[in-house]
C-alpha cells in the first residue's frame, strides 16, 4: 500500500512539471510569433463594395484611395472649390479606420491654403465621411484592426 501511495504521489508530481513545461514552451512560441509580426502593415486594406477582395494588397490600397478621392471630389462640388481655383498645391488627409469600418478624420496637413479660403473645409470634410458607402475594415491575421491612412489630394488650376 505504501508503494502504491508513493507511486501515485510521484506520478502526480511529475505530471504537474510536464504541464508547466508545456505552458512555458507555448508562451515562448507565442512571444516569438508576436515578435515576428509586422505591426506597421495590414494584411488586407479596407475595402469598399466596389473593390475586389481577391486583388493584391497594392490594388486594394489603390482602390481604397480612388473611392475616397472620388467621394471627396463629388462631395465638394466645383462651386465650393472655385474660390481656390488659382491655387496649385497638395494637401494630405489623415484618416483613422476603426475596427468597425468607420472612418474618422484625424488631420488635414498643408490645409492652410484651404482654411484661408474655405474656413469650414475641415468640418465639411469630416461631415462628408458620414455619407461614405459601407467599408470593410483592414485585417491583420484575419482580425479587424485600426489603421491610419494618409490620402494626398492635389489641387491644381483647371
Amino acid at each position: 500500500m505504501r508503494y502504491l501511495t508513493l507511486l501515485i504521489i510521484l506520478l502526480v508530481g511529475s505530471s504537474c512539471n510536464w504541464t508547466a513545461s508545456r505552458e512555458k514552451k507555448t508562451r515562448e512560441l507565442v512571444n516569438e510569433e508576436i515578435q515576428n509580426i509586422d505591426w506597421a502593415e495590414v494584411d488586407k486594406y479596407p475595402l469598399f463594395e466596389d473593390c475586389d477582395e481577391t486583388a493584391s494588397k497594392e490594388e486594394q490600397k489603390n482602390c481604397f484611395a480612388k473611392v475616397l478621392i472620388s467621394h471627396f471630389s463629388g462631395y465638394f462640388d466645383e462651386t465650393y472649390i472655385s474660390s481656390i481655383e488659382n491655387t496649385s498645391d497638395t494637401i494630405y488627409i489623415d484618416l483613422l479606420m476603426k475596427e468597425t469600418g468607420q472612418l474618422e478624420l484625424m488631420d488635414v496637413i498643408n490645409g492652410e491654403i484651404l482654411e484661408d479660403n474655405l474656413p469650414q473645409f475641415k468640418e465639411q470634410l469630416a461631415k462628408s465621411l458620414d455619407s461614405l458607402p459601407m467599408v470593410k475594415p483592414a485585417l491583420k491575421r484575419g482580425i479587424p484592426v485600426k489603421a491610419k491612412f494618409r490620402i494626398p489630394i492635389v489641387l491644381s488650376p483647371q
